[in-house]
């Protein structure tokens, strides 16, 4: 059996104008299209539709197809894509900066987008293509106009960061924290640590850099023998930051290691960001454009202009209430964070809504239990909780709806008005859909 090699498919890749299709529902005419395997359908048996579609060929892994016209047979569709993408990646000799972590990957992202933007032409992750696919189709959007890559990296199980920075080979890492997310995939939170810390672990073997939040006990331990970028507010960082904390939204000020140390004397960055666990991506975002030159007045511009969108700490002001808009996903840690910024937060009415979280496994009665906990503590008052795990807790003083729909129903009957509300959940629980009461 005669297989492609990369460089026979890197040759069709560079004809077709560097077009990719996976999906035969969005062929783009020309493209090259890789028949990859889920758990419910097999590309190949659309390869066919493909080439009659306008594909300029498919690359398929099914020994029956082999020898037809347009087609490229591999051993293995995914591993093919992967390999184009690392050999593609290989032609540029520009800076590529991944990220991970438990929570803020893609807020951070965006936010270092924004700020690298003001001086290079980069290429950033777009949507949810941050796993074993999408980096691949990440890397290989990239074009002699770009000048810089940022690419997030997703993982639910110990291995994956590995295998993806073997792809995208990063010089540059920073991992935004290790929390309680995961949990079934990775076994527990020293799972989640190891499968995360893969990104220091490549950086270390490869002579990168590691960007470190210096304040975070953890991050600092795990990079202790890497080469490292470092940001924060208690110690003389590479970027030192000055919370200057707003009603709403996060706000500081930040100089160099070497820089002005009156922070009086610095400019005010006022950011659209709810929640002062955004800080220190601010902060992130921030140092990485000192260190790459980002003229400090460009760095300012960006951060200010940034406004979250996709339901990500998002404040929207309604006809009748104000709404703390934090529900593209949730875990243990970005929810306990989010309570507790919340109960700092200065308004007469508050209400918490709060959906399920995902992907715990064991833990889940457990982590949902001191979610419970912490509200009680922080002594609210008017909480919801929507899903099966908190409808399951015994004795709680709030609300609990089996599902989104009756929480929607519940609150299209209250009518509430004059209101600060926090909502949060992981996404397939769908809680934004509760503002079309609010």
């Amino acid at each position: 059996m005669q297989y492609s090699t990369t460089e026979e498919i890197y040759k069709v890749f560079q004809e077709a104008a560097q077009q990719v299709s996976t999906d035969t529902r969005n062929l783009e005419k020309g493209s090259v299209f890789f028949a990859l395997k889920g758990s419910n359908f097999d590309g190949n048996a659309f390869c066919r539709q493909a080439l009659a579609s306008g594909c300029r060929a498919v690359v398929a892994d099914d020994s029956t197809l082999g020898g037809q016209a347009g087609v490229l047979l591999v051993e293995d569709v995914l591993k093919a894509l992967q390999d184009l993408a690392r050999h593609h990646r290989r032609q540029f000799n520009i800076p590529v900066l991944a990220i991970t972590g438990s929570n803020g990957k893609t807020t951070n992202k965006e936010l270092i987008r924004e700020v690298l933007s003001k001086k290079y032409k980069v290429l950033a992750t777009t949507g949810n293509l941050n796993n074993h696919i999408g980096v691949p189709l990440t890397l290989l959007s990239l074009t002699s106009e770009h000048e810089f890559a940022v690419v997030e990296m997703g993982a639910n199980h110990q291995g994956e960061i590995r295998q993806l920075c073997a792809i995208a080979e990063p010089g540059y890492g920073l991992i935004t924290n290790i929390g309680k997310a995961h949990l079934e995939g990775f076994g527990g939170e020293e799972g989640v640590r190891k499968g995360k810390g893969e990104l220091f672990d490549f950086l270390r073997q490869q002579g990168g850099r590691a960007i470190i939040n210096g304040d975070d006990p953890v991050l600092s331990e795990m990079a202790f023998t890497n080469d490292k970028i470092t940001f924060g507010c208690k110690k003389l960082y590479d970027l030192i930051g000055k919370d200057e904390q707003q009603a709403e939204t996060v706000a500081f000020r930040f100089t160099t290691r070497y820089g002005e140390k009156d922070f009086k004397k610095l400019p005010l960055v006022k950011t659209s960001i709810f929640g002062q666990y955004n800080l220190y991506n601010c902060l992130a975002a921030a140092c990485i454009g000192v260190y790459f030159k980002v003229p400090e007045a460009d760095i300012i511009m960006a951060l200010e202009s940034y406004v979250p969108d996709m339901n990500r700490s998002q404040v929207k002001k309604t006809e009748k209430n104000t709404l703390i808009l934090d529900a593209y996903n949730a875990n243990p840690d970005s929810m306990k964070a989010a309570l507790q910024n919340f109960s700092r937060y200065p308004a007469t009415t508050k209400w918490v809504l709060l959906g399920d979280m995902f992907e715990l496994g064991e833990f889940a009665e457990q982590e949902h239990q001191a979610i419970l906990d912490l509200a009680r503590a922080l002594q609210f008052e008017n909480v919801l909780m929507v899903g099966t795990e908190f409808a399951k807790l015994k004795g709680a003083p709030y609300l609990q709806f089996n599902t989104t729909a009756e929480a929607l129903a519940h609150l299209s009957s209250k009518n509430l008005q004059s209101a600060v509300i926090l909502i949060k959940g992981s996404r397939s629980m769908k809680m934004e859909t509760l503002q079309q009461a609010l």
